[in-house]
């Protein structure tokens, strides 16, 4: 979203930065503070009243400085318009995931993959998988919605904890998010900063790629490290159970083949997670007959439409003689997603009244003051990056903005644009999924049905990528300087 900072700044003379900083400090004061009486239940319903509350807050400030409602509302509006197509998106996920649940697709994709891995490469595999997925199709959260649902089935049925599942899952998916030409953030980084795309992606993979060797390495290290005693013996109960309770088809694999190929193919999220519902309610129909009319109320009247239709908006559960997986085979549809969708326009409405206020614009100009040198440019640009995330909960904010408000000072200071769009990348789009109130880390949780706060310690390519960056700007490896302009002819020619 365009921010007009000059007017902004007109509607808030002089705001002290203590000020503009105190509701940011407020929100995360009160949401530790949340998260540590609520434990994991701080998203259901706590979380969002605290950041409602304090946009109040944030409101009260902005009217006591000159800055009228109707403008603070004009941009709580603009925010969360912004957010719609992540909402939409969100319910679409809720509907596919219990949709490919009852036809069999998630089943099956459970079935073969305890089939074929084990946890000693689980995580190393589910990693790469994930990576490759999100470099084909361009976005982390169609990868979360397919094949990251599989992969959290697979590991919970080789019991590998949570934590660790939603760490591979993440730190591949926001690899290709970071460095696919396909990906929305890539072509956003690049544009905002006029750097030339694949300038951009090969001067992005000389702080990418270090982070994801360590990334796998570290998974592999965990892996060899986990107890498989208990594993071996259950996975036969596992299959059985599955083989009892579905027909698994080579067919099943049509859904997320159509989905993820309209995603390759640059169709939009929208139209291609409706098509991969639409197909999931073919694939129940024809190969789970069985399984339908056993879920089916005796005698209900238009049963069949009845269990679709209440899979897609109120969820299903598939019992089967194996506990764990009657955990598993439980899904909440798009009822499931009505919390995050609250999350994200309570937070989305306090990201607007910052905007609207002037306070984010007065806490990134004293950041852009601390500038000294290049690392502390570097330093700034990174920090610039987080506190967007956290106070307007949105990462292509988080991009788009800090990339206006460097690109002139790079450019000063003798660097090249691509320094600049390798940092928003490195510190904006990966840190998003880390903030359980930004729209990256509540899709994620929602969709994986794992913690933000279980699976953070655990993204080790998104922890990684900030620091990356912030070592090669300390040592200055292959940071790329502006050529000097020669004052005339001569020198030109010498040049």
């Amino acid at each position: 979203m365009d921010i007009d900072t000059t007017s902004a700044q007109r509607s808030t003379p002089d705001m002290p930065l203590w000020l503009a900083f105190l509701p940011v400090l407020v929100l995360i004061s009160a949401l530790s503070w949340n998260v540590w009486v609520y434990g994991d239940d701080a998203l259901s319903g706590s979380t969002q009243v605290i950041i409602i509350l304090v946009t109040g807050f944030a409101a009260a400030i902005g009217l006591l400085r000159g800055t009228p409602w109707h403008k603070q509302q004009v941009s709580v509006i603009a925010t969360i318009s912004n957010a719609m197509p992540s909402i939409l998106i969100l319910m679409l996920v809720g509907a596919l995931a219990s949709i490919w649940l009852l036809c069999g697709t998630v089943p099956m994709l459970v079935y073969y993959g305890v089939k074929i891995l084990n946890p000693t490469i689980f995580l190393l595999a589910c990693c790469i998988a994930c990576a490759l997925t999100s470099l084909m199709s361009g976005g982390s959260w169609s990868t979360a919605a397919t094949i990251g649902l599989a992969m959290v089935g697979v590991g919970r049925a080789l019991e590998i904890p949570d934590g660790l599942i939603g760490g591979a899952i993440i730190s591949g998916a926001y690899f290709g998010d970071k460095i696919s030409p396909l990906s929305d953030t890539t072509n956003l980084a690049a544009a905002v900063t006029e750097t030339p795309l694949f300038t951009h992606i090969r001067y992005l993979f000389l702080t990418t790629g270090p982070s994801m060797g360590i990334t796998l390495v570290l998974f592999t290290v965990i892996g060899l490290n986990i107890d498989t005693s208990a594993t071996e013996v259950d996975v036969a109960n596992v299959l059985g159970a599955i083989e009892q309770r579905f027909n698994i088809h080579i067919g099943l694999l049509l859904p997320p083949i159509i989905t993820l190929g309209l995603i390759m193919r640059r169709v939009d999220a929208i139209p291609a997670l409706f098509a991969g519902v639409l197909a999931g309610i073919a694939c129940a129909l024809l190969f789970q007959r069985e399984l339908v009319a056993d879920l089916m109320q005796p005698g209900e009247p238009y049963a069949l439409y009845s269990i679709i239709m209440t899979t897609l908006f109120g969820g299903v559960d598939i019992p089967t003689n194996n506990e764990m997986l009657n955990d598993l085979f439980s899904a909440s549809g798009m009822r499931g997603m009505l919390e995050t969708v609250w999350l994200i326009l309570a937070a989305m409405a306090f990201g607007g009244v910052m905007e609207a206020c002037g306070m984010l614009q007065r806490i990134m100009e004293a950041v852009k003051s601390l500038v000294s040198g290049f690392f502390s440019l570097v330093a700034c640009t990174a920090g610039t990056c987080i506190v967007t995330n956290l106070s307007t909960s949105d990462q292509y904010i988080s991009v788009a903005i800090p990339g206006r408000m460097y690109a002139g000072l790079y450019k000063e200071m003798g660097y090249k644009s691509e320094n600049l769009s390798r940092t928003l990348e490195d510190t904006g789009t990966v840190t998003s999924v880390l903030i359980p109130w930004n729209t990256c880390g509540a899709y994620h949780a929602a969709v994986l049905g794992i913690g933000t706060m279980t699976y953070l310690p655990f993204c080790f390519f998104n922890l990684l990528s900030p620091l990356m960056t912030l070592l090669f700007a300390w040592f200055m490896i292959k940071i790329r300087r502006l050529e000097p302009i020669a004052e005339n002819a001569d020198e030109a020619v010498r040049a």
